[in-house]
C-alpha cells in the first residue's frame, strides 16, 4: 500500500467517527439510542438491511467458494436468496411488536423474564461468534494488502493483529456515541462502498485478461475465462459427491436459515422495528437483501477472473480465503492512486456496517432483559444508555478475541446456521399457536442447548470407550473416481507452478523426495482422480487408523472412460472430535448411513436440527400448563393491530385493541380458539409472489452470465 492508500483509509475512519459525534446530540432516551426513535423510511431501512446483512466475510467466502468449486461456490452466500420473500411478511411482524429487543417479545409472549435473559445470552454469544468471523475475514484480505506482518514495539506481528483492534476501536467509537442513528447514517455511506467493492475489480480484471491473453474490448474477457478454465467451473449447481454445495445441501441450508434468521437479534432493528411505517419495514428489508444478491454476482465474477489470471499461484491454492486480497493487490496495486486503500475501506465498510448494528442490539438485550428487570427496575434512560455503551464495547472486544483465535471461516459460518435454532421453534410456534407454553419454550431451549452443543462433547468424555467401539467408528466407503478430459490452459499454468515449486524443494537435501510432476501442453489429456468418502458417521473430527491403514476393494466399474473404485477400511479405527447425536437418531431408525455419500452425511444433521425443536415444543406444550389467557389476548391483538406512523395515533389504536381483544378475529384464516393464523392481505400475497419471482430473475441472470463468452 502507498501513502495515498493510507490517506484514503484515514479519511474514511475520520468520517465514520465524525458521524458518531454528530449523532451523539440526537440521543436523549433509550428508544433514540437503540431504535433511532423509529423514524426511518424506506431509504434508510434499505441500507440498514443491506449493511447489517453484508459483512466482510461475504465477498471473502464467495470468492473462496468460487475459487475452489467454480460458480457453484456462490451458494456459500447466495443460499439466502430464497429466504428473501419471507422478509416481505416478517418485516410487518417486527414493526408490530413495538419492542426494543426480541428478548422483550419472548418475555411478553411466554410471561417469563428468565427466557429474556436466556435470549440475551444467546444474542451476545451469537454476535461475538459472527462478529469474529467478520473480523477474521477482513484479516484474510488485509494480510496480502499490507504485507502480511508489521513491526510493533520491536516485535514482528501479523498485520491483522494490529488492524483488527484498530477497526474495533473506530466502530465502537461511533456506535457507542451515536447509537442506531449513527449506525444507519454510516450504513448509507458504507452501503455505497460495498456496492463499489462488488464491481470495482471486474473492469480491471477483464482488462488484465485481455492484455495478457489477447482480445478486443473488455467483453472478450468472458470468452477468455471460458477458454482458460474447465467447463465445470461455469456450472451453477454443484454436482457429484465432492461438491461443497450440491442441490440437496442448498435446499437444507436455505430451509434452516429461513427458519433461524427470524430470531437473530438484529432483525428487531434492521428487520423493520426501527422503521417509521410497516411499508418502510417491508420495502427496506426486501430491497436491502436483494441488493446483496446482485453484489454476490460481482463477487463470483471477481473470483473467476482471479482463477483465470492467477491459476499458477500456489499460495492461493493453499489458502483460497486470500483470493479477494490477492486480486486487489495485483489488479489495483500497480495503479498507485489510492484504489487499494479504497478497496480496503470498502471491506471495512462491509464489516463496520454489520458490527455496529450487532453491538447495539446486544447492548439493548443486556440492558432491557437483564439489567432493568433484575438489577435496577427504576433505571433512568441515562443509566441505560451508559450501560448499553459499555456492553457494546465488550461485545466488540469478544468478537476481536475470537477472530484472532479462530481462523476457519467456513467452520464459523456453519456454526451460525445452527445457533439460532435454539429459539426458532418458540418464535414460530408462539406466533401462531396459543397453546405453546412457557414450560415448553424452556424445555425446547434446554433441549437444543444440550443436544446440539453440550452432549456431543460430554458423551465421549463420560464414555471414552465409544471412540474405539467398532459400532461407532464407522465410515462410508472411500470412492475414487478417475476421469480424463482435455487440459485447459489454467491446468497448464497450474502444473508449471507445481513443477517450479517441486524444483525449489528438491534443492533442499531431504529424504523421501516425491516424483517430479509431468509437464502439460495444449491438446494433452489430463487424468483427474477425485476421492470422496471415508467420512466418519458419528464423529465430527473423522476417524484415524489404529495401527496400519488397510483398505479393501469392494467394487470397480468403468463406463464412458470414467473408472470408479470403491474401498472400505479393513482395520481398527478410532473416532475423533465430538459425537454426532443426530446421526445416532437416524441410525436407530434403521437408516443405512454407511451407504450414504459424504455430501449427504454433511447435510443430514440439518433436518434433525430443523425438525426436532418443533416436535419437542409441541409435545411439551400438551404436557405443561397453559399460559394466562388475558396476557395472550393482549399479545395477539397487538400483533394484529396495524402500526400508525404517528406515535400518538398508534397509542390510541393500541388502546382500542386492548379494550377489545377480539377486534381482528374476523380475519382469522382457521376458526380455532388456539390458532392465530390471519388471512393474508392482497399486499401480503402479491408482494410475496413478486419477491419469489425476483429470486428466479436473479438466478436467471447468473445463468446468463455463465454463458457469456462460452
Amino acid at each position: 500500500m502507498t501513502l495515498v492508500d493510507y490517506i484514503v483509509l484515514f479519511l474514511y475512519f475520520a468520517g465514520m467517527a465524525g458521524i458518531g459525534f454528530w449523532a451523539l446530540r440526537r440521543v436523549k432516551k433509550q428508544e433514540d439510542f437503540f431504535m433511532g426513535g423509529r423514524s426511518f423510511g424506506k431509504f434508510f431501512q434499505t441500507f440498514a438491511a443491506f449493511g447489517a446483512g453484508t459483512g466482510s466475510a461475504d465477498p471473502v467466502n464467495t470468492a473462496r467458494g468460487t475459487f475452489v468449486s467454480g460458480m457453484s461456490g456462490m451458494w456459500g452466500v447466495m443460499y439466502w436468496l430464497f429466504v428473501t420473500p419471507v422478509y416481505w411478511i416478517s418485516g410487518v411482524w417486527y414493526r408490530r411488536m413495538r419492542c426494543l429487543t426480541l428478548g422483550d417479545w419472548f418475555v411478553e409472549r411466554y410471561e417469563s423474564k428468565g427466557i429474556g435473559v436466556a435470549y440475551a445470552i444467546f444474542g451476545v454469544f451469537y454476535y461475538m461468534v459472527y462478529g469474529g468471523m467478520l473480523f477474521a475475514a477482513l484479516g484474510k484480505v488485509a494480510a496480502p494488502l499490507m504485507g502480511g506482518s508489521v513491526q510493533f514495539l520491536g516485535s514482528e506481528l501479523a498485520v491483522e493483529s494490529i488492524l483488527i483492534p484498530v477497526i474495533a476501536v473506530i466502530v465502537t467509537l461511533y456506535g457507542v456515541l451515536g447509537g442506531l442513528t449513527a449506525a444507519y447514517w454510516t450504513d448509507v455511506i458504507q452501503g455505497i462502498c460495498i456496492i463499489l467493492l462488488s464491481v470495482l475489480l471486474i473492469p480491471f480484471g477483464l482488462a488484465a485478461m485481455v492484455s495478457q491473453f489477447g482480445g478486443n474490448g473488455l467483453m472478450d474477457g468472458f470468452r477468455i475465462m471460458h477458454e482458460q478454465l474447465p467447463a465445470e467451473y461455469f456450472t451453477i449447481i454443484g454436482s457429484g459427491n465432492a461438491s461443497e454445495f450440491p442441490l440437496h445441501a442448498i435446499l437444507a441450508i436455505t430451509i434452516i436459515n429461513m427458519i433461524g434468521i427470524v430470531v437473530t437479534p438484529h432483525f428487531i432493528a434492521t428487520g423493520g422495528g426501527s422503521a417509521k411505517s410497516e411499508m418502510a419495514a417491508r420495502v427496506g428489508l426486501v430491497a436491502g437483501n436483494f441488493i446483496k444478491r446482485f453484489c454476490t454476482i460481482g463477487w463470483v465474477l471477481t473470483a473467476l477472473i482471479v482463477l483465470t489470471l492467477y491459476a499458477d499461484d500456489l499460495s492461493l491454492l493453499n489458502d483460497p480465503d486470500k483470493t479477494w486480497g490477492y486480486a486487489t493487490l495485483k489488479l489495483l496495486g500497480p495503479m498507485g492512486i489510492g484504489l487499494v486503500g479504497l478497496m480496503l475501506a470498502c471491506l471495512l465498510a462491509a464489516l463496520m456496517s454489520s458490527v455496529d448494528c450487532y453491538m447495539l442490539v446486544c447492548a439493548a438485550l443486556v440492558v432491557r432483559n437483564v439489567y432493568v428487570p433484575y438489577f435496577n427496575p427504576q433505571a433512568s434512560d441515562k443509566n441505560c444508555i451508559r450501560l448499553g455503551r459499555i456492553v457494546g464495547a465488550i461485545v466488540v472486544i469478544g468478537a476481536v478475541v475470537l477472530a484472532l483465535a479462530y481462523n476457519d471461516l467456513f467452520k464459523i459460518l456453519k456454526l451460525t446456521w445452527i445457533v439460532p435454532m435454539t429459539f426458532a421453534a418458540p418464535f414460530w410456534i408462539g406466533m401462531y399457536w396459543r397453546r405453546a407454553t412457557t414450560g415448553a419454550a424452556w424445555g425446547t431451549v434446554l433441549f437444543c442447548l444440550f443436544t446440539f452443543f453440550l452432549l456431543p462433547k460430554l458423551i465421549p468424555m463420560v464414555a471414552p470407550g465409544m471412540r474405539d467401539n467398532p459400532n461407532y467408528a464407522l465410515t462410508n466407503p472411500l470412492v475414487e473416481t478417475t476421469s480424463s478430459r482435455t487440459v485447459a490452459p489454467s491446468d497448464i499454468a497450474r502444473r508449471n507452478a507445481e513443477i517450479e515449486a517441486w524444483e525449489v524443494i528438491q534443492s533442499v537435501p531431504v529424504a523421501g523426495r516425491s516424483n517430479k510432476p509431468v509437464a502439460l501442453k495444449a491438446g494433452d489429456t489430463i487424468t483427474e482422480t477425485s476421492a470422496t468418502g471415508g467420512k466418519a458417521i458419528f464423529w465430527t473430527g473423522g476417524v484415524s487408523t489404529v495401527g496400519n491403514k488397510i483398505l479393501k476393494e469392494i467394487s470397480s466399474t468403468e463406463e464412458n472412460g470414467v473408472t470408479v473404485v470403491t474401498r472400505v477400511y479393513d482395520c481398527k479405527l478410532r473416532g475423533n472430535g465430538d459425537f454426532r447425536i443426530d446421526l445416532l437418531v437416524y441410525h436407530s431408525f434403521g437408516i443405512n448411513l454407511v451407504a450414504v455419500s459424504s455430501a449427504t452425511l454433511s447435510t443430514l444433521d440439518l433436518p434433525f436440527k430443523i425438525l426436532a425443536p418443533f416436535i419437542v415444543l409441541i409435545v411439551l406444550s400438551f404436557l405443561t400448563p397453559k399460559n394466562n389467557k388475558a396476557t395472550l389476548d393482549r399479545f395477539y391483538v397487538k400483533m394484529k393491530t396495524p402500526v400508525d406512523p404517528e406515535p400518538d395515533k398508534d397509542v390510541v389504536e393500541m388502546e382500542k385493541s386492548y379494550a377489545q381483544p377480539d377486534r381482528f378475529n374476523g380475519r382469522k384464516w382457521i376458526n380455532h380458539p388456539d390458532l392465530e393464523i390471519q388471512r393474508p392481505t392482497k399486499l401480503d400475497f402479491w408482494g410475496f409472489l413478486a419477491c419469489f419471482g425476483f429470486c428466479f430473475l436473479i438466478i436467471s441472470l447468473v445463468f446468463l452470465i455463465a454463458t457469456i463468452g462460452a
